[in-house]
């Protein structure tokens, strides 16, 4: 039987590194020998294309066609690292625009998803066109993430630190789910991470940072 291709979603507020993190990940499992798919982010595709940001009829669309290449990767390849998943887009149309009609079509798309991770508010704010609406939106942005991943029950790890780091902490958030998820039985969503509901604020994920040494 063939191996059924593990689907990683990278989501996060604006300016957390998702797309760093998504090409540094997907560099890293390509390196060990997997066929890995990066799916980039469809939005930024749309923006660039268009000269604007989408009106709130369009957000469907974006949010198909971004589930839409992530299948489509996952029928070809071993791991599909997805920079940002149609969930995102469902939060952003209730942030921007007060529309909560896109999330059951979301959770259906980021139900493909075997492993989530979070990116961590402890990136400094940098701005980037006409995606980037401002470091005030972070937090709130958060937690509409988490309320939503929290509302259908799905785990999650938060990546945190800079650079290499952050890497290697999305590669072992990887091999953990990976680990657990075949130890309970093959395919099955591994549910090991503690979802956390309450809002982004960095202060109170201060744990996860490392400790310098001597600490």
């Amino acid at each position: 039987m063939p191996r059924r291709p593990w689907v990683i979603g990278l989501l996060g507020a604006e300016s957390t590194g998702k797309t760093t993190l998504a090409r540094a990940l997907a560099g890293a499992l390509a390196e060990s020998g997997e066929r890995v798919a990066l799916v980039g982010e469809y939005l930024r595709e749309f923006c660039d294309a268009h000269g604007r940001t989408p009106q709130v009829h369009e957000q469907a669309h974006i949010a198909a066609e971004q589930t839409r290449r992530i299948l489509d990767a996952a029928a070809s390849h071993d791991v599909v690292v997805a920079d940002t998943t149609a969930l995102m887009i469902a939060v952003y149309s209730e942030w921007v625009f007060g529309d909560t009609s896109l999330y059951p079509q979301a959770a259906q798309g980021h139900a493909h998803c075997d492993l989530t991770l979070l990116t961590a508010l402890d990136l400094p704010w940098q701005p980037d066109g006409l995606q980037r609406d401002g470091p005030h939106v972070r937090e709130p942005v958060d937690a509409l993430v988490r309320a939503a991943l929290h509302r259908q029950q799905t785990p999650y790890a938060v990546v945190t630190g800079s650079g290499t780091q952050r890497r290697d902490n999305a590669l072992r958030a990887l091999r953990t789910a990976r680990r657990v998820a075949t130890d309970e039985a093959p395919g099955l969503v591994a549910r090991w991470q503690w979802v956390c509901e309450r809002c982004g604020d960095v202060d109170c994920e201060r744990h996860l940072l490392p400790r310098p040494h001597g600490g």
